[in-house]
């Protein structure tokens, strides 16, 4: 216990910056609180963010404004059907004179990039991705570079637009720790956006947190206690996806294909200590799980045709599991 009340005053002393860093962003962003925490969570674990949402919703502006608030290295990347694998990575360069070949980097080597759109690139492109999403790392020809600390990939997608885009392989998918449903605004807030978007007077967002704070927030987010209940609790909820019955959820076992692999129990307890900094707390609590349970399952549970055709979603049936498995 005394333990415990000492991580509580450490996380409580190294959190303090969370304040600071959303006061600056609400100087941009009006709103959709919910994204801009999970973006938050994404730099606090080194877990990749897919928010996906209409066009308008400030998820670009969302993105750019956390990280100039982050002071690290920025690069945005508009994915388009003509894009080339060597335009993200880098490709090697000859020249006649030395007869020799050079690299030129891509603009992947960042801190923090932004894939927008990354569902108007082929496959070949989006695969590109993979390597420097799981090994934060890039092989161009026959050598390995390192990505720079922290990496962080957030992408954006458009639900509503079929023509000229590819759905996003499950192998990538599911590298992303969250994908994040943007919604509108409310009325209060549209209201405030009109007012920010005409008054001609662009807000100066400063940078409040710097690299080294971010690599020591992230040590201090490992650390967070997450009792053994909790952990077992998290368990429960992955495996009734993949085997629904043996948790009394035989009515969803039909519309289930594929359950939650590993990664999503990882994924799922990294986020809930997260969650926990963000409300400046040294434990974490069920609320922390089911907070961000949503936003970690809802693309690695898998549906049956069966269920599509009854126009079930992923958030129906994760929604079930969360009101059978009980909490300890």
């Amino acid at each position: 216990m005394q333990d415990i009340r000492i991580l509580n005053e450490m996380v409580r002393q190294e959190s303090q910056f969370i304040d600071a860093l959303l006061a600056e962003m609400q100087k941009v962003v009006v709103g959709q609180t919910h994204m801009v925490e999970r973006l938050l969570i994404g730099m606090l674990t080194g877990g990749h963010v897919l928010l996906e949402g209409v066009p308008g919703l400030a998820k670009t502006l969302t993105v750019r404004t956390l990280a100039e608030t982050l002071q690290v290295d920025f690069q945005r990347i508009q994915f388009t059907p003509d894009l080339l694998p060597a335009d993200i990575l880098g490709t090697q360069i000859y020249s006649p004179r030395d007869q020799t070949f050079s690299v030129k980097k891509g603009p992947i080597f960042s801190n923090l990039i932004l894939a927008d759109e990354i569902n108007r690139a082929p496959a070949k492109v989006q695969s590109a991705l993979l390597e420097a999403m799981q090994e934060k790392q890039v092989t161009i020809g026959d050598t390995t570079f390192k990505l720079a600390s922290p990496f962080l990939v957030l992408a954006t997608q458009n639900p509503i637009e079929q023509e000229g885009t590819y759905p996003l392989p499950e192998a990538q998918v599911d590298r992303f720790m969250l994908k994040v449903k943007v919604g509108y605004p409310s009325k209060d807030e549209e209201l405030q956006i009109l007012e920010l978007a005409t008054s001609g007077y662009p807000a100066d967002v400063k940078g409040v947190v710097s690299r080294e704070e971010l690599i020591k927030a992230r040590s201090v987010v490992r650390d967070i206690h997450i009792d053994d209940q909790l952990k077992r609790y998290i368990i429960d909820m992955i495996f009734a996806t993949r085997d629904p019955r043996a948790h009394g959820l035989g009515d969803a076992a039909e519309y289930i294909e594929f359950g939650a692999s590993p990664r999503a129990s990882i994924y799922l307890t990294m986020a809930a200590k997260a969650h926990a900094f963000l409300r400046h707390r040294g434990y974490v609590i069920p609320e922390d799980i089911k907070a961000v349970g949503m936003d970690v399952l809802r693309h690695r549970v898998i549906l049956t045709y069966q269920a599509e055709a009854e126009q079930l979603t992923s958030e129906d049936i994760i929604q079930r599991i969360f009101d059978r498995i009980d909490v300890p």
